[in-house]
């Protein structure tokens, strides 16, 4: 299924570089950059199906983000992933996500539970047809599903910026691993939430990062260490479900 056009998904009300912000975003978060395949701005406006300046503005503003960064030859790619950069991550995750759900769940509503609930069944669906896209949306969602309940923009942004961070990465550990292996942490999370168990609730939100970041420690570094690591020049590449 081709990558949607920013040009045409853009919202009644919203600039166009706005909408091309928002689009990239989204595609860094679920894997549509591949680490290592830089990019052009001109690749990126014609997939996009608009012009070079909201390109720009919208790179300009990832860069800034510490999602993207410009090589010297005005190409765009993914930083590289350090181990240092990988344990900074890991802290800054544990640190904020289990807080930010902790005090989101004061405000939760047996009616977000339920949403969360269905949020993960898709999750569940996306497993089951090694659809590691529909995983990755489903994960994102339903992780910040929570976190905006604490009504909390400084956490959030500091969080969304983290996950921006590690997306791609993710999507490559993922690719290489059969998520139907994976132990189902949102359970834990969802049982906390509907007793209103904070301890409990930090813990599996804590178990999930875990669980996660350690693929892309045990996949993507490990794989970078040993020498398999190297930019190469590509067109923006749509991620895709898993063959």
């Amino acid at each position: 299924m081709p990558a949607k056009r920013a040009a045409d998904a853009q919202p009644a009300g919203m600039t166009a570089h706005e909408s091309v912000y928002r689009t990239l975003r989204e595609r860094i978060l679920i894997g549509g950059f591949a680490p290592g395949m830089a990019v052009t701005l001109r690749g990126l406006a014609d997939t996009l199906g608009v012009s070079v300046m909201p390109v720009r503005d919208a790179v300009r503003r990832l860069i800034a983000e510490r999602a993207l960064m410009m090589q010297d030859n005005r190409r765009v790619l993914v930083p590289e992933m350090t181990r240092s950069k990988f344990n900074q991550v890991v802290f800054a995750r544990q640190s904020m996500e289990p807080e930010l759900a902790a005090r989101a769940l004061p405000s939760m509503t047996a009616s977000d539970i339920k949403a969360l609930q269905a949020i993960d069944q898709s999750i569940d669906r996306a497993m089951s047809k090694g659809d590691v896209e529909g995983y990755m949306r489903g994960n994102f969602q339903f992780h910040f599903a929570i976190y905006k309940l604490a009504r909390n923009d400084m956490l959030l942004g500091l969080v969304e910026s983290v996950w921006l961070q590690f997306g791609p990465f993710m999507r490559v550990a993922y690719g290489r691993y059969d998520t139907s292996k994976l132990e189902d942490f949102h359970q834990a999370a969802l049982k906390a939430m509907r007793s209103g168990d904070e301890a409990g609730l930090r813990a599996a939100i804590a178990a999930d990062i875990g669980q996660g970041m350690s693929f892309i420690g045990d996949e993507v570094l490990a794989h970078a260490e040993a020498g398999g690591k190297g930019a190469r020049t590509h067109a923006y590449v749509p991620a895709r479900a898993a063959s």
